[in-house]
């Protein structure tokens, strides 16, 4: 079996990539491209949790035969709360949640859920999600999926206040998973901390080291990865 790695943009893919010496060649798909790297095929399938689904769902519907997909990854970089999660740390999703996902009513906002149709949350494995963050040293908790990059201290409060257990933000956690939560197949989302969930202060980021330290934790996620899906 074979492991689907989606990322964004192709600097996070060639993050990743870089984890197995730059990987082995690229073979095409609807809509993008995969790069192998190992077990491991890896693609930049656009910003947003639309445009992982999509290209999630291509990229597993075109599988060669004989080479199934046994887990699917969301990765990245993404924003981290303090503190839990400060810039440079790396995370790993126990759930993967839709943060604006629903209504706005007089009252707040609802979850799609409380509307009475969809879901807003996928679990990934629990005894992967150990694993990974044992060999890493990630923290494990929620990774949000949202729509808009959260830019004030007001919002950032507002959305701890209903995920107390969120430990990061990024936008295409959660258009992955459903993606593959149709395919059949588990999900899990890593993410390294570039910035800090607040008050919108691009000077402070620090993408450069995000990106440095994707390539690491795939160095010692892939391991744990490929033993996991051969069992």
């Amino acid at each position: 079996m074979r492991v689907l790695v989606v990322t964004a943009v192709p600097a996070e893919r060639d993050a990743v990539t870089r984890a197995f010496g730059g990987g082995s060649g690229v073979r095409r798909v609807p809509g993008g491209e995969l790069h192998r790297a190992g077990p491991f095929d890896v693609t930049a399938g656009g910003v947003g949790p639309a445009a992982a689904a999509a290209a999630t769902a291509f990229a597993l519907a075109g599988a060669p035969a004989g080479e199934p997909y046994g887990l699917v990854v969301s990765a990245g970089i993404g924003g981290g709360f303090a503190p839990a999660a400060p810039v440079g740390s790396l995370v790993v999703a126990d759930t993967i949640a839709a943060a604006d996902l629903g209504a706005e009513t007089p009252d707040g906002f609802v979850p799609v859920t409380g509307l009475g149709f969809g879901r807003d949350r996928f679990v990934p494995p629990a005894p992967l999600v150990r694993e990974v963050a044992g060999a890493t040293g990630a923290v494990r908790g929620t990774v949000l999926t949202v729509s808009t990059v959260t830019g004030s201290t007001s919002s950032a409060a507002a959305l701890l206040t209903a995920h107390p257990g969120a430990v990061a933000e990024a936008m295409e956690g959660f258009g992955v998973a459903e993606a593959a939560d149709r395919a059949g197949l588990p999900v899990l989302e890593l993410r390294t901390v570039s910035n800090a969930v607040g008050p919108r202060d691009r000077d402070a980021w620090r993408i450069g080291e995000a990106l440095a330290a994707l390539t690491d934790a795939f160095g010692k996620t892939a391991p744990v990865v490929e033993g996991w899906i051969q069992r």
